[in-house]
């Protein structure tokens, strides 16, 4: 009843928070079952790892507009998601060249001013923001984390963190210096009118090809997480109040990705070249591929 509730707060004409028709009661083993709104390709995790060789750099800024505004939805709704993953954000294709994401599971969700303690946690820990590891509350800042989590994987098409064991060293612990929903919102569609970072765009087009052509970036090629990396939600107060009681260690970790990330200093005859080569490399390696998303340049009008 709960999850029904806030829907009903957070859905009203936003078409990127899944929307819930009601419930039904399985008469075998007599539990509640919701219906909710249906989204043909199921949950974003499941959609990269099907589609991730396929999706150009401005349809990954165009899915993440749309878990913006899905988000910004619940936010201004004054409540607060609490278990923000890719798999609770679900992937529905209207047509064959357009995906809408919407923001689903919404059970856990509490409003903005619930500051209580008292409930038990639930999430996924690569996506739970560091602060509530020290006993903090969720917040809206705490889903702005979860947020970027999803960012990394729609970048990567690989969980956070998936080569580490998770233990109680932290990252990034303070929520005040996160951006606000509504400035990513603002950067992201400035990206996607093309505009000054045309030229990055065309570099970072070349790099995610290129890297997907030498084997590097493809769910097909993906190392095995670590066997103590656990996505699945699962009750965390346990944990989290262990972690509490321990002090941060901020440790310098760089990910693995970070070598896949391009040069945003390089001059504009090397950006120019960069174009050229994305244009061969468009025609050489998806022309003839019928399934796949047609690249087109970010100041193109579709």
């Amino acid at each position: 009843m709960s999850e029904l509730k806030t829907n009903h707060h957070c859905y009203k004409s936003i078409y990127n928070v899944i929307k819930t028709f009601g419930f039904t009661k399985d008469p075998k083993l007599n539990d509640y079952i919701l219906v909710i709104q249906y989204a043909s390709e199921g949950d974003l995790h499941k959609y990269l790892q099907k589609k991730f060789a396929e999706i150009n750099w401005k349809q990954k800024i165009h899915i993440l507009i749309n878990i913006l505004i899905g988000l910004e939805a619940i936010h201004n709704a004054n409540f607060i998601h609490r278990d923000v993953h890719s798999e609770n954000i679900l992937v529905d294709l209207p047509s064959k060249y357009y995906v809408n994401c919407k923001i689903g599971d919404l059970g856990l969700s509490r409003p903005a001013n619930d500051t209580s303690s008292d409930n038990e946690i639930y999430g996924v820990i690569p996506y739970i923001a560091p602060e509530i590891f020290k006993g903090s509350a969720f917040s809206k800042e705490s889903d702005i984390y979860s947020l970027g989590m999803i960012m990394w994987e729609l970048t990567t098409d690989c969980k956070p963190f998936a080569n580490v064991e998770y233990d109680h060293t932290l990252l990034g612990p303070d929520p005040k210096k996160r951006p606000s929903i509504y400035e990513i919102e603002k950067i992201c569609y400035s990206w996607n009118l093309g505009g000054n970072v045309i030229y990055q765009f065309y570099q970072a087009e070349f790099k995610r090809i290129m890297l997907i052509d030498s084997k590097n970036l493809s769910p097909k090629f993906r190392k095995k997480p670590h066997p103590k990396a656990v996505y699945t939600s699962r009750p965390l107060s346990s944990y989290i109040f262990k972690c509490s009681s321990t002090n941060f260690s901020l440790n310098n970790y760089i990910s693995k990705e970070l070598e896949f990330d391009i040069d945003i200093e390089s001059n504009k005859s090397n950006v120019l070249e960069t174009k050229r080569n994305i244009e061969e490399l468009n025609i050489n390696s998806y022309e003839n591929n019928e399934n796949t998303l047609k690249l087109i340049p970010i100041y193109q009008k579709q």
